[in-house]
């Protein structure tokens, strides 16, 4: 899918590794430098994503079956990219979202057994192809980023669930050298956010 002027960056990682934070030095950095910059997440972003968030996030949802869990991540990219993000790209502006596709590729694909193929085929209805143009993984070991991490529902998830979802971003990773950039997140926050510019510095060209 074409994007014309604008620039797509996500930020991907497992639960506590500062991508986040990350996400708002690099925003903070691109407006300073005169950058048109939007800031979103999946899920949510929107309105309509907002509310579904909520139910994602919520402790009271633990009965949230992983097909509907799915559908629902869907559900809220789907209005994020036709409301926030594609009319942002199409502006020329940049947009920063925190977590995408990757991130449904690890939790629901991987650490719900869904399976990527059930991801793709919805992403593809959902996104129309919307690729990021880069995407900053920043990884953290499980026990580290549990420990960081505040209590929602999906940080409740049992250990072995947060290794698959970890295991699986390492290797998108390596899989898709090019897009997504690997980034060491148990530093200082100043020391990853010089390798966060330094991994997408080519793009503001």
């Amino acid at each position: 899918m074409s994007t014309t002027k604008g620039r797509f960056l996500t930020f991907e990682g497992p639960e506590g590794s500062g991508k986040t934070t990350q996400l708002k030095i690099l925003a903070e950095k691109l407006r300073a430098a005169g950058h048109d910059v939007v800031e979103t997440q999946e899920p949510g972003g929107t309105r309509i994503g907002a509310q579904i968030r909520q139910i994602l996030l919520d402790q009271a949802s633990n009965d949230l079956k992983p097909t509907a869990e799915l559908l629902l991540m869907f559900a809220s990219r789907a209005q994020n990219v036709d409301e926030i993000i594609l009319p942002a790209l199409a502006a020329g502006k940049i947009v920063l979202c925190d977590r995408f596709t990757d991130s449904t590729l690890a939790y629901q694909g991987a650490g719900r057994g869904l399976g990527a193929d059930a991801v793709y085929d919805i992403d593809r209805i959902a996104c129309r192809g919307l690729v990021p143009h880069r995407t900053v993984l920043i990884d953290i070991d499980v026990q580290t980023g549990l420990a960081r991490a505040t209590q929602t529902r999906m940080e409740q998830q049992p250990t072995a669930f947060h290794r698959t979802v970890r295991d699986t971003f390492l290797q998108l990773a390596n899989d898709d050298s090019r897009r997504i950039r690997l980034i060491d997140g148990a530093r200082d926050k100043e020391a990853v956010a010089a390798d966060v510019w330094d991994a997408v510095a080519d793009l503001l060209k």
